[in-house]
């Protein structure tokens, strides 16, 4: 039997396709047979494609789950206290997911963001992460992940924005972005 080492997975840098490439590869993981979790700790209850397909393959076995648990995206928020308790039950949702290990994969969805805006601490990732089940993949989306994330990662891709129709006054398209 194949020895199964869980790895650390970071999607990051400016560019589009962080999250969309987490998603594929969860749909991937699902395929094969293993049980998937995705948590979201920025997207609030925005309505978009990815969800309508996770719940349809949820329905067929129950092995992959998305949950919600962001307040959306915070521009010019004075009061971060409803960002501040969304994260950090994130933190405690993905704390609980790993040590229950009913999970084979576990997405953390804007977890770079979390950090970034101060909603939760980087010593906090890295103790999650340190704790992980060594044969459980983690992976981390959002931009400017931190260098010490990016150091405990196993693989990181960043993704370089060289060119969007947002530039040009496009507006965001159903069912490419979003």
């Amino acid at each position: 039997m194949e020895e199964k080492n869980g790895l650390i997975i970071v999607h990051t840098g400016n560019g589009k396709g962080k999250t969309t490439a987490a998603l594929g590869l969860a749909m991937r993981a699902w395929g094969d047979g293993l049980r998937v979790l995705i948590l979201q700790f920025i997207k609030g209850q925005w309505k978009y494609g990815e969800i309508e397909t996770i719940k349809r393959l949820n329905e067929l076995d129950g092995r992959i789950e998305l949950r919600r648990l962001g307040k959306g995206f915070q521009r010019n928020i004075t009061d971060k206290t409803e960002h501040i308790a969304a994260s950090r039950e994130a933190l405690d949702e993905a704390t609980r997911a790993m040590e229950s290990r009913n999970y084979d994969l576990i997405i953390l969805d804007e977890i770079n963001y979390a950090v970034k805006f101060g909603l939760i601490t980087v010593d906090e990732v890295k103790e999650l992460l340190s704790h992980r089940p060594k044969d459980m993949h983690v992976v981390l989306t959002g931009r400017e992940a931190p260098s010490e994330i990016i150091d405990m990662a196993d693989l990181v891709t960043e993704m370089t924005l060289l060119k969007h129709p947002y530039q040009k006054g496009v507006k965001a398209q159903l069912g490419i972005e979003f």
